[in-house]
Order: structure tokens, then C-alpha cells, then sequence
């Protein structure tokens, strides 16, 4: 049987991020971007036991948008500010710490989710200054990044380029028809040269780091995933990323490559930016139609660790981006719940195809096999999801009405929900 879902908390602007306190508090956050009039600055709600949406009440406001991530750990809040670059911690007065600053950025992404480790340590992920290493006017001419010059990415471990650079028009000489030459891993304009040596930093860019929670002792833990929005924890103690796929647009488009879900192992690197889930950018695979097939940008593979095969290939440009592990006494007992938030054409890929994700995949993790889950509410971005402790229902935080166009961003403000699901059909072999 198929129960109603219900709907917890309306009328939210672009949420982004679930957390449970101890008691059974639900905290959800809005992202703060001002789309669609929406008002600016990230804000956390908090609803009462079993989600109670009439006690919904402001925790903290003003916060750097993009929110990226909100988790609950020991008495406090823990925002992840993408804007900012930084993790917040807020006590339970409201008094709010930086405990994490200085991260990369304002670039394609930004710092996402923290998840508590069974070390007791802070882990985090920082995502890709560019799509795929060489900061291109896509950066400049779509809405939602709009604006240029912005970060250039840091490895996190010591590469040599192999020199490709790439010519574009160069918006910020001032004179029509002006152009300018990038190579990667370097600032808009910058050229490299063959044999280029580039150190490591830390804060670096696509990784995943850790630090105490106070945000001492930070450590690089990986290199080259992309994007990992979504980080979580197993019960058996694997740390587990969805990975955002690059995509067909900027200086170095790429064409059909997936969001992959990886076990995080230290010291290991996971291809970015010269390999996609193990497979060389150079495959015909991931030939574009926006641009010449990648090459290399790295000469030293040699001297890195083998790029990292992922456990699980998503469909190419769903846009994975957080899950849940549903707990023992759930129907999905062990099973992951993945958010699909959905395709960004003409943005990411060419126009003209059927609309991708928007929905919930399960997985497996016994053996990464995926099923779909063939009813439930009507999702317009889904994000999130989570199962408060002690509770079987499954929650699901929905960004609202956001799409694409020629000319940027539509979205229209307060459509973001949050949804309470307590009944599924079986799933269906996906």
C-alpha cells in the first residue's frame, strides 16, 4: 500500500540541507540564493519532534549562500557557508564559531556537506573551481556563476602540466574583439608551458579534507573528485561521495560523463581532472558537441595513484547530490536513497533532450545495484533526504522550481518543500 505523502514545511526558499538532532528535532536549510526574488542569505529552521511544522522556528539566518551542507553532531550545528568558503559551528545559544575558513573559492563550486567520522575528526568536501580545469568563459557568461576573474583550482597533490591552454575572447580587456589564452590549474589569462611543475596546497580543491572539530589539524583525505556534494558515513564505517560529472560547456567540455558514487580511501587520487570514473577523458565516449574532444592535462599520471574506479556509474547528467541510509526497522532497511536534482539544459548539455533525474534512486550497497522508486510525491528538484533517529519515514527536501534557459536562471521562489513519505510500492529493478 502506497501512503499519501505529506507535506512538513512549504512555501521554503531553495533548501538545500537536512540535519536530526537527539530528540527528534528536524533542521533543514535554505540555501539564501535570491532567485526569483527570493530574499538573500542562507537561513536554518528548526521544526519539533516528528517534524511539527507548527513549531517551525529560526535557528540562524544571514548566512553565506550558497548553504551547501547542515549537520547535527554533539549539541551543534555545523553550516557549511559555500559563499564564504567556510564551516560555521552554532551552539545551542546561537553563538556561532568558524571553525573552517579560507577554503577555495568563489569558483563553479564550493565547499560542501561535513559528516562526523567514527575518529571523531570533521570531514568535508571541497568542490572543482572550474568544470575541468581551465577556468573558461562559462564562468562569466552564465547567471549563476556571473563573474569572472574567480578562483583557479589547487591541486592537493604536486602535478606537472603538459601546457594546453585554450584561446577565448576576453571579456575584461575592455575593447571588442580582445582575447586572452588559459592554460590549467592557473588564473583566467594565465598561459602554461610544457613540463609546468604545480605544488599541492591545502585548502585544495576537489577533495575531500577532515580536521578536528574545533577545525584544527586539517588533512587532505583524497584528491580529484570533482564535486562531492554528498558525503555519508556507513554503518560498517566506509565513507562513501557522489561525485558531480563534468560537463559539455567552457574551455574544456566533455560529453556524456556521469555523476559517480566513490569509496573514499585516503591518500587515493579519483582521476579528476583526466579521468572520469576511471576511464581516460580522451575515450570517444566523452567526445563533446560544444568543443574538441580533451586531452591531457596532466603528464605525470605515473607518478600519481592510479585513478580510483567508482562503485557506481549514475546516468549522466541526473545530478546526484545527497542520501540517506534508511534505517533497520524501514522497509529499505540498509538501502541508500539518492536525490536526483536533474539535468541544468541548455546550461550543462545541448537542449533539446527528455528531462533527467528529478527523483529518488535506491541503491544497494551490498552489491551497488540500483532500483527506482516508482511512486511518491511530485518532486520538482529533489536534494535531500533523511530519517530523523527512531523514525521509519523517509524525509525528502525539495529545492523547488529552478531551471535553465538561454538567458539564465527561472525559478520562482518559495517552492521549496519538505516532504514526509511513509509508504512505497516495492521497488522495481532499475
Amino acid at each position: 500500500m502506497v501512503l499519501s505523502p505529506t507535506v512538513l514545511a512549504d512555501g521554503l526558499d531553495f533548501p538545500t540541507s537536512l540535519a536530526f538532532d537527539d530528540k527528534g528535532g528536524v533542521y533543514l536549510a535554505e540555501s539564501g540564493l535570491p532567485f526569483g526574488g527570493a530574499a538573500p542569505g542562507g537561513r536554518i529552521w528548526r521544526l519539533g519532534p516528528q517534524a511539527d511544522t507548527a513549531s517551525r522556528t529560526l535557528v540562524a539566518d544571514a548566512l553565506a549562500a550558497p548553504v551547501t551542507g547542515l549537520l547535527w553532531h554533539q549539541g551543534y550545528l555545523y553550516a557549511s557557508e559555500g559563499g564564504a568558503g567556510r564551516i560555521t559551528r552554532i551552539g545551542p545559544d546561537g553563538q556561532r564559531t568558524v571553525i573552517v575558513d579560507g577554503m577555495p573559492g568563489p569558483g563553479n563550486y564550493h565547499i560542501d556537506m561535513a559528516v562526523a567520522g567514527p575518529d571523531g575528526k570533521l570531514y568535508f568536501a571541497q568542490g572543482a573551481m572550474s568544470n575541468l580545469g581551465i577556468i573558461g568563459l562559462d564562468a562569466y557568461e552564465l547567471g549563476w556563476l556571473g563573474r569572472l576573474p574567480h578562483s583557479y583550482d589547487i591541486p592537493g597533490l604536486d602535478v606537472v602540466l603538459t601546457g594546453v591552454n585554450v584561446t577565448t575572447e576576453d571579456p575584461l580587456a575592455g575593447r571588442p574583439g580582445a582575447r586572452t589564452t588559459t592554460g590549467a590549474f592557473v588564473p583566467f589569462g594565465t598561459e602554461t608551458t610544457p613540463g609546468q611543475r604545480v605544488p599541492a596546497g591545502l585548502p585544495c580543491s576537489s577533495a575531500v579534507m577532515r580536521c578536528d572539530l574545533d577545525g584544527g589539524n586539517l588533512e587532505l583525505v583524497a584528491w580529484g573528485l570533482r564535486n562531492a556534494f554528498g558525503l555519508r558515513f556507513l554503518p560498517d564505517g566506509r565513507l562513501l561521495a557522489v561525485d558531480q560529472g563534468a560537463d559539455d560547456r567552457g574551455s574544456r567540455p566533455i560529453g556524456n560523463a556521469p555523476d559517480l558514487l566513490f569509496e573514499v580511501r585516503e591518500g587515493a587520487w579519483y582521476g579528476w581532472p583526466d579521468f572520469v570514473g576511471g576511464v581516460p577523458v580522451t575515450d570517444p565516449v566523452f567526445k563533446p558537441e560544444r568543443g574538441p574532444q580533451p586531452t591531457f592535462i596532466l603528464a605525470d599520471h605515473d607518478q600519481l595513484p592510479p585513478p580510483e574506479a567508482p562503485v557506481l556509474n549514475f546516468e549522466a547528467h541526473v545530478a546526484a547530490t545527497k542520501f540517506a541510509v534508511a534505517p533497520p526497522r524501514s522497509p529499505l532497511a540498509g538501502q541508500l536513497v539518492v536525490t536526483l536534482f536533474g539535468d541544468e539544459a541548455p546550461m550543462t548539455l545541448p537542449p533539446g533532450g527528455p528531462q533527467l533525474g528529478r527523483d529518488l534512486l535506491l541503491v544497494d550497497p551490498a552489491d551497488w545495484s540500483t532500483r527506482g522508486l516508482p511512486s511518491g510525491p511530485q518532486l520538482h528538484r529533489p536534494i535531500d533526504v533523511g530519517f530523523a533517529p527512531g523514525e521509519t519515514a523517509l524525509l525528502i527536501l525539495d529545492f523547488g522550481e529552478f531551471e535553465m534557459t538561454g538567458h539564465g536562471v527561472e525559478a520562482k521562489a518559495g517552492t521549496g518543500r519538505l516532504w514526509r513519505w511513509e509508504g512505497w510500492d516495492r521497488p522495481t529493478t532499475g
